[in-house]
């Protein structure tokens, strides 16, 4: 009745553009009272007119929001159309409407046409500018529009808090807040909280807490969009203990509450009180399950991340395409051929094997494993023109020291990354041809393809390999006048290439540049290492000291270079109790090269029947290096049936040792026993045996 009395052509023609709500509104179900004032058709009209007229600006507005909705802009440009026919675009109300339907479609140049274009501009018209450039990450927009709209409420600095740490500007978000309480705007909910994301990133536990503090004056701790926040910035700082107190306090938890808070045990490797909140969440969505799945797969815990696989699909949450490939990516990493087998499986079912992404991470799961044929074929069936397959299956040609297929495949790719050249140099590298590496390098440098951190140690561990200084130099001031972040495993493979093209100096003068900055072992050990093969272990030793203060946790190369450093000192007794603490004191677990480096200590001090007895007690068996370090001492300490039953050994491992039948021999002489002597040579002779001469790497 109402749209059919007033311009019947125009409103027939914005019914058929208005969708439901618009028909609602023509049943009369819908009566919405306009706030809007002095829209007339003409002088003298009638209340009736004055009703009908505030009804047409009503749909108009309705109409612009479900634009919006829908982001359909161009059905908007037609209701901008009509708007300019029926004579409402004077309207303040309808003006923001039209300047927000642009907006919000991403239309920013028509919005500020429309915006300039207005004769009266009101705060709304400006929030409405601000946010859209906001949206859009235009925040230098924003902000001139911000400093010049004359009068500013809390939606104008929230918006304007909200961009800046959305966008990683967060002191710029902390100003704007500075000034909004200057200016005597109190905040809002949805201010505390955007404060509290841009302040999580800008200090630690003091800026929480004093957050925090801020938060429950202004009476807001109830709120759970800002509790929620605030527990999120206690875990980002890594205060956990922080956290859950205010976790437990909290009145009303809803998902995010749960998810963040199982989030930051997850994060942090707590995996038990990660579970322990995960079994409490009350309903748990996709987000629940992947990061519990996903605390498991960081602490290495397969088996169980798999198990919590089954029970989501059992419970009837579907896996989103990044958990399967979290998972995915953790067989990968356990070699476990057969569960990712199964997996990828689940991911042809489901469709997820269309996405390159997916396609790639399968094909690195079968290179991983060596499983070089599955790989050739899911790269095969793959999409050529993502760069990530060919890196896939590049990697996998490396691991395994196809060496010539992955240099073949190197040259058919479309496109190289520096994924693509590190690996390749790392191949070069690994496989004995350091000469190929740098000459890749340069032409990398060349082709302007900037070098990171990863390519960096394959080429430092290559100069190593050739002992090449001038060449060291000169990439070790590459790294810096390039500004490549010098991590813990890039300043290991500097130190470890300066000690091997002998320049200790050197090495020791970048560990004390980074000693302090060093969060790992990386560096310790190479600097640990290379004082205790140059021969200075007692310098080895006082920085093994050293680091044992500081927390850092040791591993196994740690320890070779500390027995080492041992072994040349003669420090029997106190690499003895090393080698003891190495499990009790530090959980790791001695391997071969740990043993071989007791056996020579103990072989060095004459402790051959102790000697003998730590290799019969190995958890593995001994190798050729252990049997001939044994056999060397037996012959300068002139032990005879400890020596005869080490060759004995040996000649049972690798019968063509020539060098061992030699020690032997010479420790039968040494010891008188002649005729034994000459029957070893004799049998050396009779088998064709031969002794390979030294060489020198040098000269």
């Amino acid at each position: 009745m109402i749209l059919s009395s007033c311009k019947p052509a125009f409103l027939r023609r914005l019914t058929s553009s208005c969708l439901p709500a618009l028909q609602c509104f023509a049943s009369g179900t819908i009566f919405i009272r306009s706030s809007i004032h002095g829209l007339r058709y003409g002088a003298g009209s009638s209340s009736r007119d004055d009703h009908q007229a505030s009804n047409h600006e009503l749909a108009l507005v309705s109409a612009l929001k479900l634009c919006c909705i829908n982001l359909d802009v161009s059905r908007g440009r037609g209701i901008h159309g009509l708007v300019m026919k029926s004579g409402l675009e004077s309207n303040n109300f309808v003006e923001n409407s039209l300047i927000n339907m642009y907006a919000k479609c991403g239309c920013l140049g028509d919005a500020q046409s429309m915006f300039d274009s207005c004769a009266k501009l009101d705060p709304v018209s400006y929030n409405i500018m601000i946010a859209g450039y906001v949206k859009s990450g235009e925040l230098n927009e924003a902000r001139k529009l911000f400093d010049i709209m004359p009068k500013r409420g809390c939606v104008s600095y929230t918006t304007m808090i909200m961009g800046f740490a959305q966008s990683g500007f967060f002191w710029e978000a902390f100003e704007v807040y500075k000034q909004m309480r200057s200016a005597g705007v109190l905040p809002n909910e949805v201010t505390m909280a955007s404060l509290i994301s841009a302040c999580s990133s800008l200090g630690g536990i003091k800026v929480c807490r004093m957050l925090h503090g801020l938060v429950i004056k202004m009476i807001f701790d109830q709120l759970v969009l800002v509790s929620t926040n605030l527990l999120r910035m206690y875990c980002l700082c890594s205060s956990l203990t922080d956290a859950r107190a205010l976790f437990d306090e909290l009145p009303v938890r809803n998902i995010f509450t749960w998810n963040v808070m199982l989030n930051g045990y997850a994060k942090a490797g707590v995996i038990h009180l990660a579970r322990d909140v995960f079994d409490n969440v009350p309903e748990k969505d996709v987000v629940s399950w992947g990061t519990i799945i996903d605390g498991y797969i960081r602490v290495q815990m397969l088996s169980d991340a798999l198990s919590m696989y089954r029970s989501m699909v059992s419970s009837g949450v579907e896996a989103s395409d990044v958990m399967m490939v979290d998972l995915v990516s953790a067989c990968r990493k356990a070699l476990a051929i057969s569960e990712g087998q199964q997996l990828h499986a689940i991911l042809v079912k489901k469709g997820f094997d269309c996405n390159d992404f997916i396609q790639a991470t399968v094909t690195h799961l079968y290179a991983a494993c060596g499983r070089i044929k599955e790989a050739c074929l899911q790269f095969d069936q793959g999409i050529k023109k993502n760069v990530a397959l060919w890196n896939a299956l590049l990697s996998g040609f490396v691991r395994v020291q196809m060496i010539d297929q992955a240099a073949k495949l190197f040259n058919e790719m479309p496109e190289r990354d520096v994924f693509t050249w590190s690996t390749m140099i790392s191949g070069y590298a690994q496989s004995e041809q350091p000469t190929m590496a740098l000459e890749l390098f340069h032409n990398m440098v060349a082709a302007g393809i900037q070098p990171n951190e990863v390519t960096m140690v394959s080429v430092f561990s290559a100069i190593a390999s050739l002992g090449t200084m001038k060449e060291g130099i000169w990439a070790h001031r590459y790294v810096v006048n390039s500004y490549i972040p010098i991590n813990d495993n890039l300043s290991a493979a500097i130190i470890d290439m300066y000690a091997k093209c002998g320049s200790i100096p050197n090495a020791l003068e970048v560990f004390h540049r980074i000693r302090d900055k060093a969060a790992t072992v990386s560096p310790w050990n190479a600097i640990i290492c290379a004082l205790a093969m140059h021969g200075h272990a007692n310098l080895s030793l006082e920085i093994f000291y050293d680091l044992q203060m500081r927390g850092i946790q040791l591993n196994a190369i740690t320890f070779i270079g500390v027995l080492s450093a041992c072994c040349h000192t003669g420090m029997m007794e106190l690499g003895k109790r090393y080698f003891e603490s190495m499990k009790s004191a530090h959980n790791v677990s001695p391997d071969i090269k740990h043993y071989g480096c007791m056996v020579d200590l103990l072989g060095r001090s004459g402790q051959l029947e102790e000697a003998e007895k730590l290799i019969r007690s190995m958890p593995m068996e001994a190798d050729v290096v252990i049997w001939g370090t044994l056999l060397a001492a037996c012959r300068t300490h002139g032990n005879v049936d400890v020596g005869e039953w080490a060759a004995g050994n040996l000649a049972r491992l690798e019968p063509s040792h020539g060098a061992s039948r030699v020690l032997l021999s010479n420790l039968y002489a040494d010891a008188g026993k002649w005729e034994d002597a000459f029957s070893v040579r004799q049998a050396m002779q009779s088998s064709r045996m031969l002794r390979l001469p030294g060489y020198s790497g040098v000269v």
